[in-house]
């Protein structure tokens, strides 16, 4: 029987907006939309998170304009969603086990995967390894716990994520810790975007994959399956 490839799907345990009783969580979207890319494509997927057990998720993901098919297809399957309630605490998980990694967004991973230790193993083992690292929305918020063990990685990195205008646009500019595509500018990042918000937009350089929002999860997810299945040479 032949070998089936893996991927590692990371995920936010954070809930909590700033200054605000809002919550947030993973953007279900951006996990359904590239879990079922994978899955159809042949792939098993494993998902983690830094605390383990069942993430919170976004409730304006679940709201009527933001359901996906993907998402719809989620609340029917009963595998799917006993995995997300039994995600992996980070601790356990190794990349030497993955052909790949895809971080999902969701405002939750400015707090909580851009400053977890494990995170930053984790990411920094798929560098080594020469394996595809794919990311999306806020999901490249996690890139910046790999500074402890890659300084420098981010310079002149060809990118994208969640913009500060759509920031403004969703209005939660004042409740999170930083904007993201700043932060990761005063990196050194070489940022891009769509040219209108909330488009669809992938960077790829070397073996790092950014999608910039939701409507980027599934094809940054059609990316990383096409460099697992045909690696470039770095």
């Amino acid at each position: 029987m032949e070998q089936r490839n893996k991927v590692l799907m990371m995920l936010t345990s954070h809930d909590r907006m700033d200054s605000t009783t809002d919550k947030t969580g993973v953007w279900l979207g951006e996990m359904t939309d590239p879990y079922y890319e994978l899955l159809d494509a042949g792939f098993e997927v494993t998902m983690c998170s830094p605390l383990g057990g069942a993430p919170p998720v976004d409730p304006m993901s679940k709201l009527t304009e933001h359901i996906t098919a993907s998402n719809r297809r989620f609340l029917a399957d009963e595998t799917a969603q006993q995995s997300f309630e039994s995600t992996l605490p980070m601790e356990n998980v190794k990349a030497s086990a993955f052909d790949g990694v895809f971080i999902a967004g969701g405002h939750g991973p400015l707090w909580d995967l851009a400053r977890h230790p494990h995170v930053g193993r984790i990411l920094c083992e798929f560098v080594d390894q020469e394996k595809p690292i794919a990311a999306v929305c806020h999901g490249p918020a996690a890139l910046f716990a790999m500074e402890a063990c890659r300084p420098g990685y981010l310079n002149a990195r060809r990118l994208t994520s969640f913009t500060n205008m759509e920031e403004s646009i969703v209005m939660r500019k004042d409740n999170i810790p930083y904007e993201l595509e700043t932060r990761l500018v005063e990196n050194g990042a070489d940022f891009s975007h769509a040219v209108v918000p909330f488009m669809p937009h992938v960077v790829l350089d070397e073996n790092l994959i950014t999608g910039q929002n939701p409507l980027s999860a599934a094809p940054a997810a059609r990316t990383l399956i096409e460099l697992i299945r045909f690696p470039k040479p770095l």
